[in-house]
């Protein structure tokens, strides 16, 4: 199993088809089982397309509508288009930039089987950029949670809050889960939201028998304005000790261009564990 997380910042980067193309491009290659996407943006004001032949699509809610350039169901049609069949699903969470229905999406080349969403936020108001839902999807014996998550010093609506809520609904679930996203949280930083996720949880990135620097974020970017430092904020983390053969960075210039101001992060877990999955 291949799982790739990335916060795509769709439709707010210089040339995005052609780093929509590289992105194709790259899991065409790399043929990842499950990707889960972050600021997944579509533009408020575009038409909405008939979902109802799209096949491999399934909604997390009936009401959704997928507008004509959802960045999630363009890189799903390319993909098709290759011959590579993602099913995938997309999930709302706040007005982008005052222009985009901002959201998260996951793409699987395995069946979904149920899906879960919930808020995080105290917020549910869509006007509200620090609305914060989360989107999960049931694949084989496994979850997989899709989560963009507030700052640890958010004092309106913050991540220890957050992940309180969170943790309960894991609490619930029984099996492998697998939490995949931007934390907006280093994991550098002490007494922070890192180190209250790895409590509980596994860091996959200290799991792989392989792995590079893990750094995401290398600037300031929009939520980091203030940043001079490489930071590691996007994760992939576990609630069983797996056994992961490589963690690997996408998207950082040095494997893959940059599409996004987020890198991308991969992991690969080791045959023995794809065996007990498959």
């Amino acid at each position: 199993m291949k799982l790739l997380t990335l916060n795509t910042h769709s439709w707010l980067e210089e040339q995005p088809y052609d780093k929509l193309d590289t992105l194709v491009e790259t899991i065409l290659s790399n043929q990842f089982d499950v990707i889960a996407f972050q600021e997944v943006n579509q533009s408020i004001a575009e038409s909405v397309i008939d979902v109802s032949d799209q096949f491999a699509y399934q909604a997390a809610d009936p009401t959704i509508q997928i507008k004509r350039n959802n960045f999630a169901f363009l890189v799903q049609q390319k993909l098709e288009q290759a011959g590579l069949r993602y099913a995938w699903t997309w999930l709302p969470a706040h007005i982008g930039y005052d222009i985009y229905d901002e959201g998260l999406a996951f793409l699987s080349l395995h069946p979904i089987q149920e899906i879960k969403t919930f808020y995080a936020s105290k917020s549910k108001a869509y006007e509200n950029y620090k609305t914060r839902p989360v989107l999960g999807v049931q694949i084989e014996d496994s979850w997989y949670f899709n989560l963009h998550l507030g700052w640890w010093t958010d004092k309106d609506d913050s991540f220890k809050e957050q992940w309180a809520v969170c943790t309960a609904v894991f609490q619930t679930l029984s099996g492998p889960i697998y939490l995949m996203g931007d934390f907006n949280n280093p994991a550098q930083a002490t007494n922070e939201g890192y180190e209250l996720v790895t409590k509980e949880w596994f860091d996959t990135f200290h799991l792989a028998m392989k792995r590079d620097k893990g750094h995401t974020v290398e600037k300031n970017i929009d939520g980091w304005a203030e940043n001079n430092d490489k930071l590691r904020i996007d994760f992939i983390f576990t609630n069983h000790p797996i056994g992961v053969d490589t963690s690997k960075v996408f998207f950082d210039g040095k494997n893959n261009p940059v599409i996004s101001d987020h890198y991308g992060v991969s992991i690969q877990l080791t045959a023995a564990i794809e065996q007990t999955i498959v």
